[in-house]
């Protein structure tokens, strides 16, 4: 007679994955937050099938995942309303459970069945789940992890066009300033991505919102903040010299007022920020098209601006310079090289 004293598990299948996180984080209820107990054990339980989870869409480190498996496991996740769960439930689950769970988030958005981006598809009929993870920047404490989540939905041009046209978007104007530096980075990293990853999208977004876009922008470009005021000056120069916007350069540098905001910062304290500037400012006076005001303005600070750019070369000679009026008050800026 033989007696067997381990029972071999059976693995789980995606369904039952799927339902038992779902169940997981149900049990994260309000009366279960409040018990510390009950809250420990709940949350044992959630860690424990994000482990599952992991796992299952990432291999044991011996064996590669099962791609159907995978696949079905996405499916399942959607029909079970999971992604919202998981995001909702967020700001409840411990650390190793957020770690998992961003790493998990990446994998299953790439998840295509059929030709179709299952989890895309759900977070396009389900948009105030981007919406949510945007407002999570005020929540330092998971801040990063809806930062990572947000970048990794952003790949994709669809969920990217919704938070750029979305009320949302305008708390990145916010976000970016917070006190605390490591979520005003990341803020800013998810910042640049909306407004770099997809150029088309961009472009059309740009041209329908120039002016209230603008308006904040220059709030950024002349933020007290150093790190502000470098980054954003970079970043404009990043979106504004793409092809898809070179519409949106051509209306931008015939204003008065960004011309102004561009010689205000070439006398920055900062070296790093003045040649930014100067990248930019080129633009504005290498235009054939230049308005009058724009001339005119020029023409009357030509003298303090030619001392400007020839004390960016700190006397190394990394810079030429050569600003000409002719008779018409046209300004033309012969020669420029940065080293």
């Amino acid at each position: 007679m033989s007696f067997s004293f381990f029972r071999v598990l059976r693995p789980k299948t995606p369904q039952e994955v799927a339902k038992s996180i779902k169940d997981s984080l149900m049990a994260l209820d309000t009366k279960t937050v409040v018990e510390v107990k009950a809250l420990e054990k709940a949350l044992e339980e959630v860690e424990k099938n994000f482990a599952t989870m992991k796992c299952m869409l990432c291999g044991d480190g011996e064996a590669e995942p099962n791609v159907d498996q995978v696949s079905q496991l996405a499916v399942e996740i959607c029909k079970e309303d999971v992604l919202a769960l998981l995001i909702h439930k967020l700001s409840i689950l411990g650390w190793e459970a957020r770690k998992d769970l961003v790493h998990c988030w990446s994998i299953l958005l790439r998840q295509k069945v059929d030709s179709t981006y299952c989890c895309v598809e759900y977070i396009e009929n389900h948009f105030e789940l981007l919406d949510f993870l945007v407002v999570c920047y005020d929540n330092k404490e998971i801040a990063l992890n809806c930062g990572n989540m947000l970048r990794n939905c952003i790949k994709f041009p669809t969920l990217a066009k919704y938070i750029l046209e979305s009320a949302s978007f305008e708390l990145f104007f916010k976000f970016v300033e917070l006190p605390n530096f490591d979520v005003a980075s990341d803020a800013f990293s998810t910042f640049k991505d909306l407004l770099t990853r997809h150029g088309k999208v961009v472009s059309e977004f740009l041209t329908a919102h120039y002016d209230e876009f603008f308006d904040l922008y220059e709030k950024l470009l002349t933020s007290s903040s150093y790190v502000t005021r470098r980054q954003s000056l970079k970043l404009l120069s990043e979106f504004l010299l793409e092809p898809p916007n070179s519409q949106i350069m051509k209306r931008y540098i015939i204003e008065v007022r960004f011309l102004k905001v561009m010689m205000t910062l070439l006398r920055d304290s900062s070296k790093n920020i003045q040649i930014s500037a100067f990248h930019i400012f080129k633009v504005f006076v290498a235009n054939p098209n230049k308005p009058r005001e724009i001339k005119v303005i020029l023409a009357k600070n030509h003298e303090r601006l030619l001392e400007l750019l020839h004390n960016l070369s700190g006397g190394k000679g990394h810079y030429t310079f050569s600003l000409v009026f002719d008779f018409d008050s046209r300004l033309t800026l012969n020669t420029y090289k940065l080293g």
